[in-house]
């Protein structure tokens, strides 16, 4: 098992004599081999060119004095309780030097068998090149048609020159323009309902300057696919508009684009030890919202909300996850006449309709599941496989124990 250290851990420094022995074997030597069989996250033994220490004879390595003691520094990184325990271990076998231990960041740690992801590909060689942009000066009407039309929900504004000035997403139009509907439920709308939201939106004065997030989160095309990675996941974002050596937009780069290219990567020859890889269980969110088959309508809708979820995982008699429910399906499969009601109920803005529709008679059946060791790869691979944005953590019993989704699969990556 690889240790994984968390953000808060501590710096054991030990200075000791490379002359130092230890039952007959360089102390250095010995100190490293017992820490690295006590499991400790790991150490480096530097050599000093020159000091002195409690006696106060100066060690050097010039030439006409390589026969000298020289200065050694073991350095050792883990987290707080395994550095108490490194000392514990290590200062009996110090009979002459010194042992610090200080508190530290830790900004990332990490080996081969954590970096499913290529970082070093630019940008350029991923990105979408072919991007459906706005103007600044539409209507939030056009926009959002233009937004139905090609089932983007996220969108560069650019001016006429090519220069990015935000980004328009479905939540935006939600939060400042007054659409009642994120995109992938108003495609589930029938017509009349979808008709009359956006007749309401033509009659704002709205432009998609003044609802765009902005500035934009942008990259460059010649930047590392490591460094667009850790940004889109450190923003929280799906898309990120890629400039080009102008300073223009030259193409967008997705969370899918990114995934996807880890799914489609051949597996190295090189196979990882026992608990190297990141599991699922590792990244896995253990809030999970769920609903029994036979609750009704407003229970769904209650938990959405208190979860602040778009999705419930639907559980039999038995705890078994049995199928899925979103905020589309719920509007998909309801009488049309009860959709506006619904759309105003899933923002929190009103009452959920009497309705004696069930959970089981809402839900897609059938839910991707994993079991807690399965690898971060492979957990990319079968959720862009069929597509899902939801994978959920099982026991042997097929009980639920967590959720997994694109984010934390691509935040895992960045940070791994």
């Amino acid at each position: 098992m690889i240790t994984r250290l968390s953000e808060d851990a501590q710096l054991l420094t030990i200075y000791i004599g490379e002359s130092d022995r230890w039952r007959g074997r360089p102390l250095y030597s010995a100190i490293i081999d017992l820490l690295r069989a006590e499991g400790i996250a790991g150490a480096t033994v530097v050599r000093g060119v020159a000091g002195f220490g409690a006696h106060s004879h100066i060690h050097t390595a010039a030439i006409l004095r390589l026969s000298e003691d020289l200065p050694l520094c073991i350095q050792v990184v883990d987290k707080p309780d395994r550095i108490a325990h490194a000392v514990d271990l290590v200062s009996p076998m110090v009979s002459e030097g010194l042992v610090t231990v200080q508190d530290l960041h830790v900004v990332k740690y990490t080996h081969r068998y954590l970096n499913p992801l290529p970082a070093d590909k630019y940008v350029e060689e991923v990105m979408t090149r072919e991007v459906v942009s706005l103007s600044p000066e539409l209507s939030v009407a056009v926009a959002w048609q233009k937004m139905l039309e090609t089932l983007l929900k996220a969108l560069p504004v650019v001016d006429k020159d090519g220069t990015v000035l935000g980004m328009l997403t479905d939540e935006d139009l939600l939060e400042r323009a007054g659409l009642q509907q994120r995109l992938s439920v108003a495609g589930k709308l029938d017509g009349a309902t979808l008709k009359d939201e956006i007749a309401k939106l033509g009659a704002s004065p709205l432009k998609v300057s003044d609802v765009m997030s902005k500035p934009a989160i942008t990259v460059r095309s010649r930047d590392s696919l490591g460094l667009a990675a850790a940004r889109m996941a450190k923003e929280r974002v799906k898309r990120l508009p890629v400039l080009g050596e102008n300073g223009k937009l030259a193409g967008v780069l997705s969370r899918v684009d990114v995934l996807r290219l880890v799914a489609e990567k051949e597996a190295k020859k090189l196979t990882a030890p026992p608990g190297a890889a990141i599991s699922v269980r590792d990244v896995m969110s253990a809030s999970i919202p769920v609903v029994q088959e036979k609750d009704d309508l407003a229970s769904i809708v209650d938990t959405m909300l208190e979860g602040g979820s778009h999705r419930v995982i639907v559980v039999n008699g038995k705890g078994h996850a049995v199928g899925l429910i979103s905020d589309s399906d719920v509007v998909a499969r309801i009488q049309p006449a009860e959709q506006p009601d619904v759309l105003v109920a899933l923002q929190g803005k009103g009452k959920t309709p009497s309705s004696t529709v069930t959970a089981g008679q809402l839900m897609s059946p059938g839910v991707l599941t994993a079991r807690p060791e399965t690898s971060l790869v492979e957990a990319v691979r079968m959720m862009m496989s069929p597509k899902r944005k939801w994978l959920v953590v099982v026991d042997e019993k097929n009980h639920p124990l967590g959720l997994v989704d694109r984010h934390m699969l691509l935040r895992a990556m960045t940070l791994g």
